[in-house]
């Protein structure tokens, strides 16, 4: 009985000590890996490579889950599932050049601009995804919303607070600015947000206008410009013009339904309301 029991112990103490250490890959992995290492004829230190390497892989693929969590994106999207060839006028070197996220090491902005549906929030979603699997903290929100948060944070008396997590974030994205007027003390306090991150960190901005409509979003000519003095000091700008791109993928979607529906029905000669194959 207490030959079996220190046979066990030191699998119990192993996997209580990595527990600790907080090694979940290793106490998951450790006994597979022992056992191909021992087919294979690795020796010890490359067994504990092999350990050490699968940890790290999967504590990194944590931590960007975890990023991607916290940014509260409403759908996580890539640039392998944007169809640029819809959106000629959009520059796709930039777009991936962007992606590799040098822009945040230089705490430089993007401002995506174009009608509505043609994609800007899909490219703003793949750079903030981008930018999550490179190891940064991102936000994302609309320009309402917000403001609308800022507003709240401003009446419970927790606004400073508020505006030092919007400060300290590596990347904020801001999404759908000019879709809904802002009142002054709202466009005031989006001013200031921009503000604060101004040379101290990225901001990714999509908005349906061209600049010189930006007064008619804000309310006013001087806080527009000191506004756009701020975002367009060191940017890069996304022009998105042309047709729809959601009607474009929806109606594509629609045709191939319909497609599949006609050609189900030519192969299945039965009547849909009988069932009966009707005479010749």
């Amino acid at each position: 009985m207490s030959l079996a029991r220190d046979e066990t112990t030191p699998g119990v103490l192993l996997a209580h000590h990595l527990k600790q250490l907080k090694l979940p890959t290793v106490l998951r992995e450790y006994d597979k890996v022992a056992r191909e290492c021992a087919q294979s004829g690795l020796d010890h230190s490359r067994y504990l490579l092999r350990l050490v390497e699968l940890e790290l892989i999967d504590r990194e693929r944590r931590m960007v889950e975890r990023r991607i969590r916290a940014a509260r994106f409403p759908a996580v999207k890539s640039l392998d599932t944007f169809d640029f060839a819809a959106i000629p006028s959009l520059n796709k070197m930039l777009v991936l050049e962007l992606a590799r996220c040098g822009y945040i090491l230089g705490r430089e902005n993007v401002i995506a601009l174009g009608n509505s549906g043609t994609g800007k929030t899909h490219i703003a979603l793949a750079l903030g995804l981008a930018a999550c699997q490179k190891g940064f903290s991102v936000t994302f929100t609309t320009a309402a919303s917000l403001v609308n948060q800022l507003l709240e944070a401003r009446d419970e008396r927790r606004l400073l607070r508020l505006q030092r997590e919007l400060a300290a974030v590596k990347l904020l994205i801001v999404d759908e600015l000019g879709y809904v007027p802002l009142s002054s003390t709202g466009a005031e306090l989006l001013f200031e947000v921009f503000s604060q991150r101004y040379e101290r960190g990225s901001t990714v901005v999509t908005s349906n206008l061209p600049f010189e409509d930006w007064t008619s979003v804000l309310g006013s000519e001087r806080l527009t410009g000191a506004l756009l003095d701020r975002l367009t000091h060191h940017v890069s700008i996304l022009s998105l013009n042309g047709n729809s791109y959601r009607l474009k993928t929806s109606r594509s979607r629609r045709g191939r339904a319909e497609g599949a529906e006609q050609n189900q029905a030519t192969a299945d000669p039965h009547d849909p309301e009988t069932g009966e194959i009707p005479p010749a």
